[in-house]
């Protein structure tokens, strides 16, 4: 097959290629980042190149106009090359990495009672041994074992072969007194786990000195870390940051479809771990620790990002039953995993129950502690992926449906996390249609996160902005509204008042995006609740998780149909329970057993088997919903917009 050389203008060198390679592909080989957020599919045209010389072959030109084609633009991921080419790389959407407000961070406190001795599964033992002789030519290997079994009362030790080779120098150069870091897992799910020998260190270590792990939520948009001092039980940091997954696929279903490709697989895993290991990083940095001193981590995510972090293929995930390849995975080491930290700090990815509710909701139940509530409670976790739980301590039922990322600041045109800059509510003047908004931070804005997205779509359908369908009235007396580069949009700040000097707005293609999402969300929890012939008003509590939960405004996300019209005080947010959940279970055998317990009890409820979620999600399409009588409180609000400008 005949080769071809490819430049790129970005790239250090060209890079040969056989006949029908994708430009894509090109790319990755002469490492040219290229955001493909549809994962390939040629959907969302964030790829499009404009090829200078030579040609390619299109496959599709979606989200090309024929002017684009004229002037040499081309899918990337859709795009083929059929002899020598050149290509220009125009600058490509940069995904704001570094979350630095507080508001990723809460305030964390080791559970009531807390006891490392009795609940760490780590734990540091103080060995003061006999050193051989000739009438004691015991090896150096069960002579450490004689002293931890005395210890802990445990007979099953495992050592690996490079601590081993390490063993010998360490006992000898310390005069026999050394610390041993073992980690003695004994929960339900694994109740015959050999103890391990992690590591042992030189002397006797304090009793009350820090015993490091970490606490992982792996989201589809964002990765979220805590570390802890495992014997006082204090998160000591808090960090997070995007996913850097997100330029493969906004969504699981692009992700995997990218990992089913030539090598996406084990690109993708690479992202994630770029992600991790920058985060432990950065924790460590803070700590004035080493990333070697941390012993032990809990993992949580949806079943795709697991599959993902542990490059096992998803594929099966997506397609008919949608069978994942394991729900509960093996205890493996940190070098196992590629996470820098100690190389054989145990890893625990926590539980699961199916292909799209993974053990970021097993554990954000635990988290949450409905599981063990006798009030029937619905909780959410208003993320990418939109998950629900409806049940109590006698029975749990879940469900899943793919909200994407709108909410979370991605797949906006000026969305962004909750950081600093970012508008997190907006209030609309039902006469002028002028907007006022508060940032996070208090300085000149940057874009609008989650939560401002909910208030402005709210404000914008109260005050007649925005019609139920989600359509601009652009015919209204003010300039915000108008035709844009990307069709009708509304101005909500003007760009002598942003910090970058465009305007911000939030466009029809926005809104729609907001809507869809939204209106899976809803349509989930309400089947969900029909599955079981439970009425939503029969919900005693509303809990809801997810990264920004805690800042949404209650009465607004009612207002578009967000969540049900019930009475405010039944809703609590939680934060980002999924991390909160791996936490306890890094801390607590016995909240890692709940969690195994947990995914256990779960009935799942697969929605695309249902034709009643498709019917309940097209009714809620609308603002807030095509049944206006499930929403009394916003008819209401409705009615009295209308009186005000009238009398206004």
């Amino acid at each position: 097959m005949a080769l071809h050389t490819v430049l790129f203008d970005v790239a250090e060198k060209p890079v040969q290629v056989p006949t029908g390679t994708l430009l894509s592909e090109a790319a990755r080989l002469a490492g040219v980042e290229l955001n493909q957020p549809c994962g390939g599919q040629g959907r969302c045209g964030r790829c499009a190149v404009q090829i200078t010389s030579g040609m390619v072959r299109r496959r599709s030109t979606l989200r090309l106009s024929p002017e684009d084609v004229a002037l040499g633009y081309a899918l990337a991921c859709q795009s083929v090359v059929e002899g020598n080419v050149a290509v220009h790389v125009p600058p490509q959407e940069r995904i704001e990495r570094r979350l630095t407000t507080d508001r990723t961070v809460a305030a964390v406190h080791a559970p009531p009672g807390y006891d490392p001795h009795r609940d760490q599964s780590l734990q540091r033992v103080a060995l003061t041994l006999p050193p051989p002789s000739m009438d004691d030519q015991t090896d150096d290997w069960n002579r450490v074992l004689r002293g931890l079994r005395q210890t802990l009362q445990r007979s099953d030790f495992r050592v690996s072969l490079p601590l081993l080779r390490r063993m010998g120098g360490i006992l000898r150069e310390n005069d026999w007194k050394v610390t041993a870091i073992v980690d003695a897992p004994r929960w339900e799910c694994c109740p015959d786990c050999p103890c391990r020998l992690v590591d042992l260190l030189p002397g006797h270590v304090p009793d009350d000195a820090p015993l490091w792990g970490v606490a992982i939520d792996i989201g589809t948009t964002t990765v979220s870390l805590w570390l802890v001092d495992l014997i006082s039980g204090r998160v000591r940091a808090q960090v997070a940051e995007y996913n850097r997954q997100i330029a493969r696929g906004e969504d699981v279903i692009s992700r995997i479809i990218y990992a089913s490709k030539n090598n996406g697989g084990e690109e993708l895993r690479q992202l994630v771990l770029e992600t991790i290991n920058e985060l432990v990083k950065r924790a460590c940095t803070r700590a004035r620790i080493s990333p070697t001193d941390i012993h032990k981590a809990t993992v949580a995510g949806n079943s795709t990002m697991m599959h993902l972090f542990l490059g096992v293929p998803a594929n099966s995930i997506r397609l008919a039953p949608f069978v994942t390849v394991i729900n509960e995975p093996p205890l493996i080491t940190a070098e196992e995993a590629g996470l820098n930290i100690h190389p054989y700090a145990s890893v625990d990815c926590l539980p699961g129950v199916a292909s799209y509710v993974g053990a970021d909701i097993t554990a954000g139940v635990l988290a949450s502690g409905m599981d063990d509530d006798e009030r029937l409670t619905l909780f959410m976790d208003v993320g990418t992926n939109g998950e629900t739980v409806l049940g109590c301590n006698e029975w749990l039922v879940t469900c899943a449906c793919s909200a994407g990322p709108a909410f979370e600041g991605a797949g906006v045109f000026d969305g962004m996390r909750a950081t600093k800059g970012a508008i997190e509510e907006v209030w609309i003047d039902g006469n002028t249609y002028e907007p006022t908004y508060r940032v996070i931070g208090d300085v000149k804005p940057r874009g609008i996160c989650g939560s401002g997205l909910i208030s402005l779509l709210a404000e914008m359908f109260i005050t007649g902005v925005l019609d139920k369908g989600g359509h601009l009235h652009l015919g209204l007396n003010t300039p915000r509204l108008r035709l844009g580069a990307h069709g009708p949009e509304y101005v909500v700040a003007w760009a002598d008042e942003t910090e970058h000097g465009h305007d911000i707005v939030i466009t029809h293609v926005d809104i729609d995006n907001l809507i869809r999402a939204k209106a899976a969300i809803y349509a989930g929890f309400t089947v969900l609740a029909n599955s079981v012939g439970v009425p939503l008003d029969m919900v005693e509590q509303v809990l809801i998780g997810g990264s920004f939960g805690k800042y949404i405004n209650v009465e607004k996300a009612i207002q578009i149909g967000l969540l049900p019209d019930m009475p405010w005080e039944r809703f609590q947010f939680l934060g980002n329970t999924s991390v909160q959940g791996a936490y306890l279970a890094l801390l607590d055998r016995a909240a890692r057993t709940r969690v195994h317990d947990i995914a256990g009890r779960m009935t799942y409820i697969e929605l695309s088997a249902d034709n009643s979620f498709y019917e309940a999600f097209t009714s809620a399409l609308f603002l807030p919903h095509t049944d206006l009588h499930k929403f009394p409180s916003v008819a209401e609000a409705l009615v009295n917009g209308n009186e005000q400008r009238v009398r206004g």
